[in-house]
């Protein structure tokens, strides 16, 4: 599942609390990423394929001054940091680079491979040595990749352990938090965060995905806070006391995925003996999205709707616009050549005609002349086939009908304007 989780209210900014009898002598502030999809082919994407490539690597080095500027202890990156284990060295090399800023800050990094960098036998963390790359020595702990021998790593300078179990195959055996608890319990850290790459269990939806967990162990886990990584939008919750969250992507993978574009900058501390982890989405990624419904009986031509909505044109900006509403006879809209001449003012634009021709107004003409014939016959076939439409959609029969009614209502409307004189092109 790449574009997102179970629908619901957006996440905001929250504080969520856990009691546990530990005490921590100090704060944790994580930056917590995933997703990134370095090296992403975007065939769909076309000519637009390598901008947005470079958008991905731009958001990943906002995340990483965002990390620095916030001054962080830790930054988690919980999975497919690399869209595919087949990439160039220099895109090892630009993360290395990354990495390296983080360490010279005092800053400690910790990735989990994920279904796309899986740690297979041609695991790109098997072919190079990130850490070595990043300059930390091995006997350092200022970065970290997690692997299926090495699934948990205690970070003494911060007094933090990080449990991230992986699998050496896409699929997973089950689920990485089945055995998580018991290790959790005896960790002598004093923070304790899961970094897990995998989709949350919802029935009907992600029974196919490779890694899957549930609530019941995420809330039996222990942790103070566990770091996803999998799904592309941003949203974060609770289960049993445990603080869990999506980052998303931290740029688009996809340019329908308009809950993309952040991290989550993470705080761990304690009052009264009470855990709160506090957390905070912040935006790294250029991408932003609009959506917009125009009332067709505002718009007076093709070319004047081209003109009112290239105002607004911007590289950065994903655009799905709808034309709702009741339109004008004369009003002829071609989605694909308004999305063509608006193409060079967005990153990406969709024009949707959801507008409708109306019924006839007045005075109908008499039902002996062949207009009163034709707009009588086509209205009570409308009328009938409208009765018969399903709000919801969920009726395949329903959805046939509404869909008929829409073309015999364009029936109409060029009905009208032949009868009037008016020369149509069909």
């Amino acid at each position: 599942m790449r574009l997102g989780g179970p629908t619901g209210e957006p996440p905001r900014p929250c504080v969520l609390m856990e009691t546990r009898e530990a005490s921590p002598e100090r704060m944790l502030r994580i930056i917590h990423t995933a997703d990134v999809h370095l090296g992403a082919r975007h065939d769909d994407l076309g000519e637009q394929a390598a901008a947005q490539r470079a958008r991905q690597a731009a958001a990943f080095i906002a995340t990483v001054d965002l990390a620095i500027e916030e001054k962080v202890d830790l930054v988690l990156i919980a999975g497919d940091l690399f869209d595919s284990n087949v990439q160039p060295r220099r895109s090892v090399e630009f993360v290395a680079a990354a990495l390296k800023r983080l360490a010279g800050s005092k800053i400690r990094s910790v990735i989990v491979p994920g279904t796309h960098d899986v740690y297979d036998r041609a695991s790109i963390y098997r072919a190079y040595d990130l850490k070595a790359m990043a300059g930390s020595k091995p006997d350092d702990d200022l970065v970290t990749v997690l692997t299926p021998a090495t699934p948990r790593v205690h970070l003494e300078a911060i007094d933090t352990e990080v449990f991230g179990p992986c699998f050496p195959t896409k699929r997973a055996p089950h689920s990485p938090l089945r055995d998580l608890a018991d290790d959790v319990a005896t960790s002598a850290a004093t923070w304790r965060v899961g970094l897990i790459h995998g989709s949350i269990s919802i029935p009907g939806k992600t029974d196919r995905d490779e890694v899957t967990v549930t609530l019941e162990e995420i809330g039996g886990s222990g942790l103070d806070y566990l770091a996803l990584g999998h799904w592309h939008s941003a949203q974060h919750g609770r289960a049993s006391g445990v603080t869990y969250a999506y980052s998303g992507a931290p740029e688009a993978v996809a340019l329908d995925q308009d809950r993309a574009g952040k991290v989550m900058l993470v705080e761990l501390d304690e009052d009264a003996g009470k855990r709160i982890a506090t957390v905070e989405e912040r935006q790294v990624g250029r991408t932003r999205f609009q959506k917009l419904e125009l009332d067709a009986a505002t718009v007076s031509s093709q070319p004047a709707l081209i003109e009112r909505l290239a105002l607004g044109g911007d590289p950065d900006l994903v655009l799905d616009a709808r034309v709702v509403g009741v339109r004008p006879d004369e009003l002829d809209l071609q989605v694909d050549e308004i999305e063509a001449a608006l193409a060079p003012a967005y990153l990406k634009v969709r024009v949707r005609d959801r507008s409708m021709p109306a019924l006839t107004d007045g005075t109908l003409p008499s039902a002996d002349t062949v207009a009163g014939a034709f707009i009588r016959d086509l209205e009570a076939r409308i009328a009938e086939l409208e009765a018969a439409t399903d709000p919801d959609g969920s009726d395949a029969g329903a959805a046939r009908s509404a869909a008929e009614a829409a073309e015999l209502r364009d029936a109409l409307r060029l009905g009208r304007l032949l009868l009037a004189g008016h020369e149509v092109a069909l």
